[in-house]
């Protein structure tokens, strides 16, 4: 992949396998189209489960992919000695960068609770003005001073709810909006005081929905998924041995509301409430902590964020630099041979036992069979270990939680 070409281009490349004129084709550069703004105000993989799977030590170096930012500055927690961040999306990169200057320059942990997890008051776009924005770099205060398509200022996302915005908050709130024309308040699910409240609450009000002919017809539509990231490549893996796409989602969405209490599950806060839980009665990402916010400041400037591809990055490293590498889902876009000089470069430049976390939209790692043996048979899968990984992973949105270790 050629380090000259365009942001927008990169993007498609990563995404489009198909270059025939076909509605497959079509749906993948539509899919491409809709992740080149931003996609996840908070991202759905656990930090808490990643940070079990990776073993994280002090002084370890990683590489991740950034999307919103919420896993990177949680990692900042096991003291790492250094972060490196990468994303093809611009929003992404400002958004990781916007929290990182703020960890740094806000004066407090009320005003960074205030910008990022309740994320929905006019005073964050005056602390913008204040204490950040003369002080970013330059493409982060270009793209919050920026407007969007309704001609609002980009940094007018904290007044109303970052939350609600780009294509997962939307997705969201489609979500809640078809509910409430069949009469179910999703909200209500946070107000379970009790696992056995909310599994009442789901199959009373929220699994039947999943019966409607007309959920079912919406949720047989590819693109319809696009606002869960998955793109039509993936399609079929997700659904996995059933028919219907309406029933793969229900019982995801059953995992993700029953399956931990709500209190402790801010992933169900943010799918059945659209924001997080009020300060003090229930979990939040690891980085909006109060109690973690000295450690997070301290260490803010450990982390480099680069808008390139994850493959790109690589080729840019040393051998043997990284203990640790996240991907996300982002292996489930990618074609066998993006695929392969991916783990070639991983390979080159993993450290001995590092290790390698992904998740699939599908139950089962899509490395065998697609991945050079050669490169594989260098790195242990630990099934068993991964299986019982996405067994605690609270956000619920994966079919399979993958870990690899390199052998010595």
């Amino acid at each position: 992949m050629s380090l000259e070409l365009t942001g927008a281009e990169r993007r498609r490349r990563a995404v489009i396998r198909s270059r025939r004129i076909s509605l497959g084709g079509l749906l993948e550069r539509l899919f491409a189209d809709a992740f080149s703004g931003l996609v996840y105000p908070q991202i759905w993989e656990d930090p808490e489960v990643d940070a079990a799977a990776l073993a994280l030590k002090p002084g370890f170096h990683m590489i991740t992919i950034a999307s919103g930012g919420c896993n990177v500055l949680s990692y900042l927690t096991g003291n790492p000695g250094s972060i490196t961040a990468v994303d093809l999306s611009p929003a992404h990169v400002a958004l990781t960068r916007l929290k990182l200057a703020a960890a740094r320059l806000l004066p407090s942990w009320r005003d960074y609770y205030r910008f990022f997890g309740e994320a929905d008051d006019g005073l964050n776009v005056a602390a913008y003005n204040v204490f950040l924005r003369d002080r970013l770099d330059e493409e982060t205060r270009r793209y919050f001073d920026s407007r969007d398509r309704l001609g609002r200022r980009r940094i007018g996302m904290f007044s109303r709810s970052i939350y609600r915005q780009g294509l997962s908050g939307r997705f969201i709130g489609a979500g809640h909006w078809l509910a409430r024309r069949y009469g179910v308040d999703l909200t209500k699910l946070t107000a379970a005081r009790s696992l056995g409240e909310q599994r009442v609450f789901f199959a009373r009000e929220v699994a039947p929905l999943f019966d409607k002919p007309l959920l079912k017809w919406i949720t047989a539509r590819r693109a319809t998924l696009f606002g869960l990231g998955i793109p039509p490549s993936q399609f079929r893996a997700l659904a996995g041995n059933e028919d219907n796409m309406a029933a793969v989602l229900k019982a995801r969405l059953e995992r993700l509301a029953c399956g931990f209490p709500i209190a402790e599950n801010y992933f169900a806060w943010q799918a059945f409430a659209r924001k997080y839980p009020p300060k003090g009665e229930g979990a939040v990402p690891p980085y909006l902590a109060e109690e973690n916010f000295p450690v997070v400041r301290e260490r803010a400037d450990r982390v480099r964020v680069h808008q390139r591809s994850f493959t790109e990055q690589l080729l840019r490293e040393p051998a043997e630099r990284f203990d640790s590498y996240a991907l996300l889902d982002a292996q489930d876009w990618m074609t066998d041979d993006i695929l392969n000089g991916l783990w070639r470069e991983i390979t080159r430049t993993a450290r001995p036992g590092a290790r390698v976390i992904f998740r699939t939209a599908g139950e089962e790692s899509i490395l065998p069979g697609r991945i050079d043996t050669a490169i594989l048979d260098r790195w242990t899968y630990r099934e068993d270990e991964s299986r019982a990984l996405f067994r605690r992973d609270r956000s619920a949105a994966y079919g399979g939680f993958h870990l690899y270790v390199l052998k010595d």
